[in-house]
């Protein structure tokens, strides 16, 4: 039996009708990035777009439910995330990924892995007091009473961008008008002419 040779991938977005993007969301528990996540994704298919989503917690029921927040785990996490949105934008896909990741060397890891594929740092850029008041999953109060060691922006540090792709303050904007911010460089990135 022979291998068959793959299609050239540029022969798959050309059906697609756009090239690939990644875009990867940055920023802690409870600053929006799935909200924005899921608000870019339903644009982007509205648009015709095709994409899809890849966030932390997600990711933990599957692909990485063996892993935990240790050091080492943390890491692993953010590296089968950058490896599965490769594959994913290979294919062509608009690819959004939701993750904390909280150290600016495994962001930069996630980049390296996209090789040449366009890939955006966006960082979710809320307040701490921002993210504890919003406190979606009770997470912030459990972690100060310390039922949750290592928690990104309490008891474990978190390394905001220094020089994002893109930085979208959550403070005093809808979860709409935090996308908005985004999708006109996401469908400018994909379109299909892009050299």
């Amino acid at each position: 039996m022979t291998r068959q040779a793959l299609q050239p991938r540029e022969n798959r977005w050309a059906c697609l009708g756009q090239r690939p993007v990644i875009a990867w969301f940055t920023g802690l528990s409870g600053a929006g990035k799935s909200s924005i996540a899921g608000a870019v994704d339903r644009a982007l298919t509205a648009r015709g777009c095709h994409t899809m989503v890849l966030d932390g917690d997600n990711l933990r029921l599957g692909l990485n439910r063996d892993l935990g927040f240790s050091a080492r785990d943390r890491a692993e996490n953010i590296r089968r995330a950058a490896e599965t949105a490769r594959l994913m934008a290979e294919t062509g896909l608009v690819t959004i990924v939701s993750l904390i990741s909280p150290f600016r060397a495994e962001r930069e890891a996630a980049r390296a892995i996209a090789g040449d594929i366009p890939f955006l740092e966006i960082f979710i850029d809320t307040p701490l007091c921002v993210c504890e008041a919003r406190d979606p999953k009770g997470l912030y109060d459990r972690a100060r009473a310390g039922a949750i060691p290592d928690f990104t922006g309490i008891s474990a540090p978190y390394e905001a961008p220094e020089r994002p792709d893109l930085a979208i303050p959550t403070q005093d904007r809808s979860v709409e008008e935090s996308a908005a911010l985004l999708i006109p460089e996401l469908l400018r990135l994909s379109a299909p002419g892009r050299a």
